[in-house]
């Protein structure tokens, strides 16, 4: 089932990230999974791309800790990452998620809505990036924050 995504104003992501992504959604399609990676693939597609200096503060990248109210209000901090880094209880979400795609590339005060695997539509809205790598002086190949 689609599990597409639209955002009000575009979303845009570095240039290290769109290239790790595209390398996720390729794997997912050639292991037959492409349905998984739908959203994500479609959020590449329209991106605005720049380098990873030059990406404001306030967009979720991969491995940002951000926060986000859901259409029932409530609000939630998590941290996105790549498939096998997600743990649940820590806050950790996997950027394969309709979840994770949703919130990739979007700025504080933006929001998106989405589709989930059973066909329901919310939507979110990003309150806050708490920690990104890249205003770190990291490129979010790593999930561990800078000390």
């Amino acid at each position: 089932m689609s599990t597409s995504s639209r955002a009000t104003t575009g979303i845009v992501l570095t240039s290290l990230d769109h290239l790790r992504l595209s390398g996720v959604v390729e794997a997912y399609e050639k292991r037959g999974d492409p349905e998984l990676v739908e959203s994500l693939a479609d959020e590449l597609d329209r991106a605005q791309i720049v380098s990873p200096d030059e990406i404001p503060d306030d967009v979720v990248t991969m491995h940002s800790r951000c926060v986000f109210v859901s259409d029932s209000g409530a609000e939630q901090e998590v941290t996105l990452v790549y498939p096998g880094e997600e743990d649940v209880e820590k806050g950790r979400i996997s950027i394969v998620t309709p979840v994770g795609s949703a919130l990739i590339g979007l700025r504080v005060g933006q929001n998106i809505t989405w589709q989930t695997t059973d066909g329901r539509t919310k939507e979110l809205t990003i309150k806050a990036v708490s920690w990104q790598p890249e205003a770190h002086g990291q490129d979010g190949a790593s999930a561990e924050k800078a000390v």
